[in-house]
This record gives C-alpha cells, sequence and structure tokens, in this order.
C-alpha cells in the first residue's frame, strides 16, 4: 500500500472515532449515577412530573408528549421523537437545540462529555 493510502486511512479511522463516540453504546448503570444531576427536575416513573416531564418511556416518544404533563410549551407540536441521536444533542446543549428547531426550553443543564450522553441514554433506554 503507498504512503497516502495509509495517511489517508489512519485519517479516515481517527474521524469515524471521533465522531461516533456520542453514539458509542453507553453503560446504563454509570449512566444511573450521572442521573442522578437530573433528577432534581425529572422523575423516572412513569406520569410522575417534576419541573421537567417524566423520563419513563422517554427513547421513541415524539418530544412534548408525555402524558399527563402540562407545562409544555416550547416543545408542543415537536417534530421529532427522541431516539439516540436527538437525545445526545439535546443533552448536549438543550438551548441550541431547540433553537435550531424553532423551539424553546427552559432547560439550562447540559452534558459535556460525550461518554456520559452516551451512559445517560443507554439509563434512559433501560428505564
Amino acid at each position: 500500500m503507498g504512503r497516502s493510502v495509509l495517511v489517508a486511512l489512519g485519517m479516515t479511522a481517527a474521524i469515524i472515532m471521533a465522531s461516533g463516540s456520542a453514539f458509542a453504546a453507553g453503560d446504563a448503570k454509570k449512566g444511573a449515577k450521572v442521573f442522578k444531576k437530573c433528577k432534581a427536575c425529572h422523575a423516572v416513573k412513569a406520569g410522575k412530573h417534576k419541573v421537567g416531564p417524566s423520563l419513563s418511556g422517554v427513547v421513541g416518544r415524539k418530544a412534548g408528549t408525555a402524558a399527563g404533563f402540562k407545562k409544555y410549551k416550547g416543545l408542543k407540536k415537536a417534530d421529532w421523537s427522541w431516539d439516540e441521536k436527538t437525545l445526545d444533542a439535546w443533552l448536549s446543549n438543550p438551548k441550541k437545540f431547540a433553537k435550531s428547531r424553532s423551539r424553546k426550553t427552559s432547560m439550562v443543564f447540559k452534558l459535556k462529555k460525550a461518554k456520559d450522553r452516551a451512559n445517560v441514554i443507554a439509563y434512559l433506554k433501560s428505564i
């Protein structure tokens, strides 16, 4: 193999590893620990809401539709469902994500580390 091919393969591998880290399989147990930061505003029991909606069954659910949560304003009429990609973007920067979709949110908490986001998403998938 030529040197340029090896360099290209190496760069491609580095890009894939860097961009794919946010969607790497998370650890639900570690995610439960990180989620403790979220418990001030979110419950995990279905139908039990706090400042924010219950996150029970959030993965796969259309945004803004948690049954019984009356405080939705900015996410009413949202046109997306919560999957790994949208949850990762949301947890990274909720205000930026909402604004990019012409929505508003009062959530200001962010998870800066990709691994923390992946772990929380794994936890949310488990509840």
